[in-house]
């Protein structure tokens, strides 16, 4: 493949910088670039858009396993046997004090995640009582990732203190169905839409090494553009034993930084957001945030481990971001 010359990626770079957004064919461009000058091109997008600010988050497994969906990727699915924790929703005490612990950590946002395809009317209740605590007990903001809420479901959670809901989108529509049948694409969309109609910011990304092309991590972007999605976690598959893709090989550390620049020139006023699987990566994906990237999940993930937030506030420290 040849290598793009820097004038055409400088030039490409400046229409991103004007507020001109890229077509796909102009992304294929740069997808042939030499990796390491688009890299720096990249964070200098970020940086022209974004500065130094990086935003963390952290998460709560608020209710494990027993998930009638059937994602390929997930150790929490009912149809497959991984040894993932199951347990009924946490209480309100629980998940606000570590809400709380998150706050006086110096961390921004404090998510609870349920499994399932979205909770019942007394879990929603719980919830939307668990979010007031919240937001009763520290200065946190309140996200949650619940599955395909209604419009009812939602307004409900932002009357409570509910500011962002998070909604993979987990790859492109037409890999899609590779990933999961018990839902499809348009369920997800519909959904995001729903909660943006109702006033809420919107979290949604997907994961990288399933199994799809570099095409399918573009294509998903661009349908995270047209959405107006700015928070978009990017998660690198951590195999899990029972799941589907237990057997998939890693992507190399290059594939991975160059889906990154490339998604910070098709979102280039977005948090770029490393989540699962950055443990995996030696350098705790520092070199991430040198292409581009701007905000992560702090702490465990969901049944699989993180990086402890300390670690990663001197990371950010020494890479001279400012933490918001």
């Amino acid at each position: 493949m040849s290598i793009l010359p820097h004038s055409e990626v400088d030039a490409l770079t400046q229409k991103v910088l004007d507020g001109i957004l890229l077509t796909k064919e102009e992304i294929f461009l740069l997808a042939q670039a030499d990796i390491v000058y688009l890299a720096q091109k990249a964070n200098a997008v970020r940086e022209f858009f974004c500065g130094k600010r990086v935003d963390m988050c952290c998460i709560i497994n608020a209710k494990s396993g027993h998930c009638s969906e059937n994602c390929k990727f997930c150790a929490q699915s009912s149809f497959y046997y991984t040894g993932a924790s199951e347990y009924p929703l946490l209480s309100e005490t629980v998940i606000a004090e570590q809400a709380k612990k998150a706050d006086l950590a110096g961390i921004g946002r404090f998510s609870l995640v349920c499994s399932g395809r979205k909770p019942g009317w007394q879990d929603m209740q719980a919830l939307a009582l668990s979010i007031a605590k919240i937001r009763e007990t520290s200065s946190i903001s309140c996200c949650a990732s619940l599955g395909l809420l209604e419009k009812e479901d939602y307004l409900l959670l932002k009357e409570h203190g509910l500011t962002r809901v998070h909604n993979n989108l987990e790859s492109s529509e037409n890999f899609f169905p590779n990933v999961c049948t018990t839902h499809n694409f348009a369920d997800k969309i519909r959904s995001i839409r729903m909660a943006q109609e109702c006033g809420l910011e919107v979290c949604s990304g997907g994961i990288w090494g399933l199994g799809e092309s570099l095409e399918d991590r573009i294509d998903m972007a661009f349908s995270l553009q047209e959405l107006g999605v700015l928070s978009v976690p990017i998660n690198i598959l951590f195999p899990i034993k029972g799941t589907p893709f237990e057997s998939n090989k890693p992507l190399a550390y290059d594939e991975i930084i160059l889906s990154l620049v490339l998604y910070r020139f098709i979102l280039p006023r977005a948090y770029l957001r490393l989540a699962g699987g950055r443990k995996l990566l030696a350098d705790k994906g520092r070199r991430c945030f040198e292409s581009g990237a701007n905000a992560l999940i702090t702490g465990d993930m969901l049944t699989t481990q993180g990086v402890g937030a300390e670690e990663d506030k001197a990371m950010f420290k020494a890479l001279g971001f400012c933490v918001e």
